[in-house]
């Protein structure tokens, strides 16, 4: 409701208690806006105010307050109607989303001839885009011309665009482009406005080369891309880690003596950072400095979080205090990136003193940065610091959630105190916090680990009467129990009931099951279950683990022949031996080959295939855990190695290298 001065209430009040009904001609005329307003103070104005009756329903009561006053002000001589009038009325109506209130005086302006402005639509468009209809802010855009004669531009097409792509409607907006600008009959042309939506139409639709080729096409129209087109397609191109083309815009930006803003170089530091390039990223920030481009807090947090995931943890707080000299306040992203940085390279204790430095700059942290905390202390070993930090956080008035309360809860079941994590899961529900699986898994593992599986059983029945949405991670968690404290006959009763709730296991599920079968001597039935295992979906086809499983049970038979064989298979299906896996077949062929092998051909040929494979990085690890077991692979493959992971202009200075630290010359 607008607002209205005293002066100009007073004035209003003196004119109606002079000459009834004259306020309804002033407010039309100097205050058309205030009209609602005044249909509701019209008794408080008056000097003796009388109650009206409860009117007949009729079609008045269709109308809102502004619509009474727009019918009854002509009959009382008030006002007489023109069109700022109706325009009024749609701009009111439109405010408050009455769509049938703006018909209404639509047909009305229509009946009289009068004539509508493209101003009044783009009100009515706003109006869809706020109540979430697009197809009808589509529309009333066919309507202006065929229905109500009136001119439309290109205003009021960007207008119903936008609507559109504000609902993530990619496809209709394209299309709606399309039908509009497609027969090349429209009295209007795009301009940069509507080039800047449809090339990030172009871009979430993945559809990148039509998007560049939308760019180009731009000056051949007479319309010169902003900042806001270059950021909007490079920010397309970075997504789909097309950095260099993305990169060479913004020199092409530049060249064409447009200034780069943040959220452009933002948006190249952020592909950069992801992509593990820092040293080009860094040099964009200078490059930022040059062009007279201050960094923001969302640069300096890009290029901390990328720090973060390359482990440059003394670097990233290195550029916390050059972004606090630069007068840039860190905020809460900021600050829990590094601390979440901290915690995942085990200094969970660096991480509590950042967060005192956070709180000391007036910064409060969230929950995520506790848990985090909360988690890493646990992880670490330093219960007690990770109580210290839950006490502190309830006392400084932060509400616990479900991720704090399960860091909690995981923590310390850790520490073997599980009965405590179970009072901490109860005062978790007393407070409306349902558990999610996490909380519940966690609290099933530290019964288990403390040996009374029953009381893992109880807690997985309690959370089944809860939320059944839980049983596919906390069913893995209890068939991995049973089987490991031997119990398979009861593992598959759960495999069962699994099985007949619809519900698909997952590879540790599959993988737990296959290890109590095997270990019970149901070799046969562990086999047909991992030949099940390989027809189902990704989340649950074997893993590394799985197969170690099954070569160590093969092995120990002295079914080595079978056991290569499946090695050959995981190989095939694109699984990596691991550390594990050469240890099954050394002992083997030590232990039980005649005569005995050290294995290092073995390893050797192992390595040999998997580069054949380009699997390379497996290969590498596989050379690693031979120079440790002091069997060194054969000159061949050692050449293998150089050559497939070095460059050609380096392979040379790498063996330099190499032989310098082998021999200290």
């Amino acid at each position: 409701m607008p607002k209205c001065s005293k002066h100009q209430l007073n004035l209003l009040r003196i004119a109606h208690q002079k000459a009834p009904g004259l306020h309804f001609h002033l407010v039309s005329r100097y205050f058309p806006t205030f009209l609602p307003f005044f249909y509701f103070s019209s008794f408080a104005l008056s000097p003796n105010p009388t109650p009206r009756s409860e009117p007949e329903k009729d079609e008045d009561d269709e109308l809102s307050v502004s619509g009474k006053i727009f019918k009854s002000g002509p009959q009382l001589g008030s006002y007489k109607l023109g069109d700022a009038t109706f325009y009024s009325l749609i701009e009111n109506y439109a405010s408050s989303g009455e769509f049938r209130l703006i018909e209404h005086v639509l047909d009305r302006m229509k009946r009289e001839g009068r004539v509508l402005v493209e101003r009044s639509f783009i009100l009515i468009f706003k109006a869809c885009g706020k109540a979430h209809l697009p197809g009808e802010a589509v529309k009333f855009f066919d309507r202006m011309v065929n229905e109500f004669h009136c001119k439309q531009t290109v205003k009021s097409f960007n207008s119903v665009l936008n609507v559109i792509i504000q609902e993530g409607d990619f496809s209709d907006a394209l299309k709606f482009y399309l039908r509009v600008f497609g027969a090349n009959k429209m009295s209007f042309q795009p301009n940069v406005l509507t080039y800047n939506l449809i090339i990030k139409v172009l871009c979430k639709l993945g559809e990148i080369d039509r998007a560049v080729e939308t760019f180009r096409e731009m000056p051949l129209k007479n319309c010169n891309p902003d900042v806001f087109t270059y950021s909007t397609l490079m920010n397309g191109l970075c997504k789909e880690r097309r950095i260099d083309e993305a990169v060479f815009l913004l020199d092409e930006l530049q060249t064409e003596g447009c200034l780069p803003n943040p959220v452009t170089f933002n948006v190249l530091i952020d592909a950069l950072c992801k992509n593990g390039d820092l040293s080009r990223a860094a040099k964009l920030v200078d490059n930022m400095f040059l062009k007279g481009c201050v960094p923001n807090e969302v640069t300096y947090n890009t290029l901390i979080h990328g720090l973060c995931l390359k482990g440059k943890l003394d670097k990233a707080l290195s550029l916390l205090d050059k972004m606090v000299s630069s007068k840039c306040v860190p905020n809460e992203v900021t600050y829990g990136t590094i601390i979440n940085g901290l915690v995942k390279q085990g200094r969970a204790e660096d991480g509590a003193h950042i967060l005192v430095s956070m709180e000391e700059r007036g910064h409060k942290a969230n929950q995520y940065i506790y848990s985090s905390l909360i988690s890493g202390l646990f992880k670490e070993g330093k219960s007690e610091d990770a109580v210290r930090v839950w006490k502190e956080m309830m006392e400084k008035g932060c509400k616990p959630n479900v991720v704090v309360y399960g860091a909690l809860i995981d923590g310390l079941c850790r520490e073997g105190k599980p009965d405590e994590a179970e009072e901490i899961l109860y005062e978790m529900v007393s407070k409306g916090c349902l558990p999610n699986a996490f909380a519940y898994s966690s609290l099933m593992k530290g019964f288990f680990k403390k040996g009374d599986s029953q009381k893992a059983i109880l807690v997985w029945k309690e959370m089944m009467s809860q939320d059944a949405r839980h049983n596919e991670v906390c069913c893995s968690v209890l068939l991995h129990g049973l089987c490991e404290d031997g119990r398979v006959r009861e593992a598959l009763t759960v495999w069962k009931h699994m099985l007949s709730e619809g519900i698909k296991p997952d590879v540790v599920a599959y993988s737990s099951m296959i290890k109590g079968l095997c270990d019970a001597g149901s070799v046969d039935q562990g086999l047909k279950l991992f030949y099940e295992m390989q027809c189902q979906e990704p989340k649950s086809q074997p893993d590394v683990i799985t197969y170690n499983i099954l070569f160590k049970v093969l092995c120990k038979e002295g079914n080595l022949i079978r056991a290569v064989d499946l090695l050959n298979s995981m190989l095939d299906r694109g699984c990596d031996p691991d550390s594990t896996t050469c240890n099954i077949f050394l002992e083997t062929l030590r232990e039980r080959n005649d005569p005995c092998q050290d294995g290092r051909l073995f390893l050797d040929e192992l390595v040999v295939r998997l580069l054949k494979r380009e699997r390379k990085l497996a290969a590498l690890r596989i050379v690693e855990d031979m120079l440790v077991r002091c069997l060194p692979p054969d000159a061949s493959t050692w050449f293998r190695v150089i050559q497939k992971t070095c460059k050609p202009k380096k392979i040379q200075d790498t063996l330099d290298e190499f032989c310098k630290s082998l021999y200290g010359q």
